[in-house]
């Protein structure tokens, strides 16, 4: 794994030996941060199922003030932790050793800029994490969230309280780009806030 773009690109992350992690590819997460630009500089990012903190590295390499990096395993957390070592950004990132689902159930804090998730393909639980994202305090009315998942698994077309924006599969890999689904905004703030809205969506964001 290598950092692709921002302050630190080029540079490999740490070497890991664990059977449960299964990192984005280089080529796929270009793609990811190819469409999400415009979209990561400035932001308070949320990393859901950090695994190696590959994700989460780079958002701060392409400028997010800070992550929150959410993992349950100890094994994972020790990875990231490497990482974040080997790229002194200790103090840009908090690891918050945590069940996804139940930080997302209970989450009062400010809504994040960009939330970024890739659950374990085995325990196919995209399904399950945007159900939440649609109902979670973490989400707002300028959040982007993108979400991977496996393509053979269960991901609708509509959440509650979500609308997606964009959807493109990598072999075996799907990954799809969401936002607060602007219908529930207030009429008179909807287009303008709406990052869903042609002007602002992940979709267009390359063409800025």
């Amino acid at each position: 794994m290598r950092i692709i773009a921002g302050r630190f690109r080029g540079r490999r992350l740490a070497n890991f030996n664990a059977s449960h992690i299964r990192p984005t590819t280089d080529r796929v997460k270009e793609s990811i941060f190819n469409k999400l630009q415009g979209y990561v500089d400035g932001a308070r990012v949320l990393d859901l199922f950090a695994g190696t903190g590959n994700l989460t590295c780079e958002a701060i390499s392409r400028g997010a003030t800070s992550v929150d990096s959410v993992e349950l395993s100890k094994k994972s957390i020790a990875i990231i932790r490497d990482n974040l070592k080997l790229l002194e950004i200790e103090d840009e990132v908090q690891v918050i050793c945590d069940d996804v689902l139940k930080y997302l159930k209970r989450y009062s804090g400010p809504a994040y800029d960009l939330i970024l998730a890739d659950p374990p393909f085995t325990e196919k639980l995209a399904h399950s994490v945007l159900e939440l994202l649609g109902s979670s305090a973490a989400v707002g009315p300028d959040t982007v969230i993108m979400i991977e998942s496996s393509s053979h698994e269960r991901v609708e077309s509509s959440y509650k309280g979500l609308m997606r924006t964009d959807e493109r599969d990598y072999g075996d890999k799907r990954v799809s780009f969401w936002t607060k689904d602007s219908e529930e905004a207030p009429k008179d703030t909807a287009e303008s806030n709406d990052p869903a809205s042609p002007k602002h969506s992940p979709e267009n964001a390359a063409d800025e």
